[in-house]
């Protein structure tokens, strides 16, 4: 909204440089984010570097990272519970001792070279952004003896006439619209995933597989690429903003306040703007 008040004394002295403070709303995040990167522009020339983009966004990907690690420790921290409790019979007695069996989880098992799994019928790999199956096939499979389905949380491939090779659920879902196949040599089936989430490292391609050790993945380097399209946005507009306010040029909220105002002003020319000014 634009606000027109009368212009402010040029001699008004500039506002003091005070140590950072700022409430943060959960409902918008956002917010409190910029004005961190206000604050970090007023006070350093960080922002003034080629690289400021690219190192934002590996903090990003640090702090989901480190969100995702205290998660999976404090649920290896949770008490194992009993399973079940089966009767033995004592040798001299007849009565029955009661024997408890402990609940093993399987331990997770260290990525391939692709930060995947090799299985049996098929392998896969992953970075943040997809997920690629590889089916081997008899050799000389044509594509029209492939039966594929992808669903947003589903994957089904085959070969007529035969039971699915992989039919399940998958770890986490994907954009059907942006997920392909294609046969390799006529011996390979080829699945090209497109990840809903990209900022998370999947433990499995289908439910129920053996999970791999994500803490041991080997990730990629951090770009403002690999940001997702909402905090990429995000983080891009700060940095105009920042550039904008270091050359004395209007941020990109003020440059839209500066619209509105200019078409006010075209809708009411019997007006006198010459000492409005947008707060």
């Amino acid at each position: 909204m634009a606000i027109i008040s009368e212009v402010e004394d040029e001699s008004s002295t500039r506002p003091r440089i005070l140590p950072f403070r700022a409430t943060l709303d959960s409902s918008n995040p956002s917010s409190f984010l910029e004005k961190v990167f206000d604050f970090l522009g007023e006070q350093s020339d960080f922002l003034k570097k080629p690289s400021a983009a690219e190192e934002i966004a590996a903090a990003v990907r640090a702090a989901k990272e480190k969100l995702r690690k205290a998660e999976k420790k404090a649920e290896k921290e949770k008490p194992v519970e009993k399973e079940s409790v089966k009767p033995a019979m004592a040798a001299s007695s007849s009565e029955p001792i009661q024997v408890e069996e402990k609940k093993q989880e399987a331990a997770p098992i260290a990525p391939n070279k692709g930060n995947g799994y090799d299985l049996e019928n098929y392998s896969w790999v992953q970075t943040l952004q997809e997920v690629t199956v590889n089916i081997p096939v008899p050799t000389g499979t044509k594509a029209r003896s492939v039966v594929y389905e992808i669903k947003k949380n589903r994957l089904k491939l085959g070969l007529k006439g035969q039971d699915p090779i992989i039919d399940g659920e998958l770890y986490r879902s994907v954009k059907p619209d942006d997920c392909y196949w294609n046969i390799e040599d006529q011996k390979m089936i080829s699945i090209l995933l497109t990840k809903q989430d990209q900022m998370e490292w999947w433990k499995c391609c289908v439910k129920g597989e053996p999970e791999i050790d994500t803490q041991k993945v080997e990730p990629e380097n951090s770009k403002l690429a690999d940001l997702d399209p909402e905090t990429r946005s995000t983080v891009e507009k700060m940095m105009f903003d920042q550039r904008q306010k270091q050359m004395g040029l209007p941020t990109s909220d003020e440059l839209q306040k500066q619209d509105i105002l200019k078409k006010f002003m075209s809708q009411h020319p019997e007006m006198d703007f010459s000492n409005a000014k947008i707060n």
